[in-house]
C-alpha cells in the first residue's frame, strides 16, 4: 500500500547490509600498507644508492694492460706488478677504472685475466706469472683488444715489451681497425731495439695513441706515464689534462706524444 512504513524485517536487512560494508572496508584497510616516515625514508635512500651505482658505472673506465712475458723481460714485469697499483689509486680519484690483464710468454701461450677493480686483486694475480722464453705475440694483444671493444667500449690498451718479431703489417691492420673503434693504444718501450720502436710508433698512430720508451732503471718515469693513461682511460682528455695542469710530468709527456 502507497506510503506505507517499511516493515521491521526491511530495516533490519538494511543495517546487516551497511554493517557488511563497514566490515569489509575495515578489512581492507587492515591488509593495505600505509608507508610511514620510516619507510619513505628507507625507500629514498635505496634510490639514491641504486642513482650512485648507475652514475658510477657509467663514469667507469674499462683499460687493457698487456705485457711482454718473455725472458727478457723479467726485471721490468716485477716493477708492473708494484707500478699497477699507483694506476688504480690515481684514477679512483676521478672514476672507476676496470682493468683486464693481458699477458703472452713461452711458446703461443697468450692469456687474459678478468676485469679487475682493484689494484691489489691485480697484483696477486701478476705476482703468480712468471716469464718464460718465447717469441713476440703482439698480434694476438690486438685481437683480444678488438674483441673486447666489438663486445663493449674500452677506453684504451696499454702495452709494456722491448721487441717486435711479427708481421708488422699485419699489426698495422689490426691496429687500423681499433683506431676506428675509437680504441687508442698507449706503447711502452724498454730499451731501443729499432725494429721495435718503428713498429709501435705506427701502432700509436693508427689508434690516435702515444708511444714512450724507458729503460730498465726508469721505473718511475714508466709508473708516471701508467698514472697518466689511466687517468685519461678513467676520465677522458679533460681529466688528463687537469692533471698536467697540477703539474704532473707523465701527463705532460702522453699530452705532447698525442697531439
Amino acid at each position: 500500500m502507497a506510503g506505507r512504513p517499511p516493515t521491521t524485517d526491511c530495516r533490519q536487512q538494511g543495517r546487516r547490509q551497511q554493517g557488511s560494508h563497514l566490515e569489509t572496508a575495515r578489512a581492507e584497510a587492515a591488509v593495505t600498507p600505509v608507508s610511514g616516515a620510516a619507510e619513505v625514508a628507507a625507500f629514498l635512500e635505496q634510490a639514491k644508492s641504486l642513482e650512485s651505482v648507475a652514475t658510477r658505472t657509467q663514469t667507469s673506465g674499462r683499460l687493457i694492460f698487456a705485457l711482454d712475458a718473455t725472458m727478457s723481460r723479467q726485471p721490468t714485469w716485477d716493477q708492473a706488478c708494484h707500478i699497477q697499483a699507483d694506476m688504480f689509486r690515481e684514477a679512483d680519484k676521478i672514476a672507476g677504472l676496470e682493468i683486464k690483464l693481458v699477458y703472452f710468454r713461452g711458446f703461443g701461450e697468450c692469456k687474459s685475466s678478468r676485469w679487475f677493480s682493484h689494484g691489489d686483486e691485480m697484483a696477486k694475480a701478476m705476482s703468480r706469472i712468471a716469464c718464460q722464453g718465447g717469441r713476440t705475440q703482439i698480434r694476438k694483444v690486438l685481437a683480444s683488444g678488438l674483441k673486447e671493444a666489438r663486445g663493449d667500449k674500452i677506453s684504451a690498451i696499454v702495452y709494456v715489451g722491448d721487441c717486435m718479431e711479427e708481421d708488422v703489417d699485419e699489426l698495422c691492420a689490426r691496429a687500423g681497425e681499433l683506431g676506428l673503434l675509437g680504441v687508442p693504444m698507449f706503447l711502452f718501450q724498454e730499451g731501443n731495439d729499432p725494429v721495435a720502436e718503428q713498429a709501435f710508433r705506427e701502432i700509436a698512430r693508427l689508434t690516435n695513441g702515444a708511444y714512450g720508451s724507458f729503460d730498465a732503471g726508469a721505473a718511475r718515469q714508466l709508473a708516471a706515464l701508467l698514472k697518466a693513461v689511466a687517468v685519461y682511460a678513467s676520465g677522458g682528455r679533460d681529466a688528463l689534462l687537469a692533471l698536467e695542469r697540477r703539474g704532473d710530468a707523465g701527463a705532460r709527456l702522453l699530452i705532447e706524444q698525442m697531439k
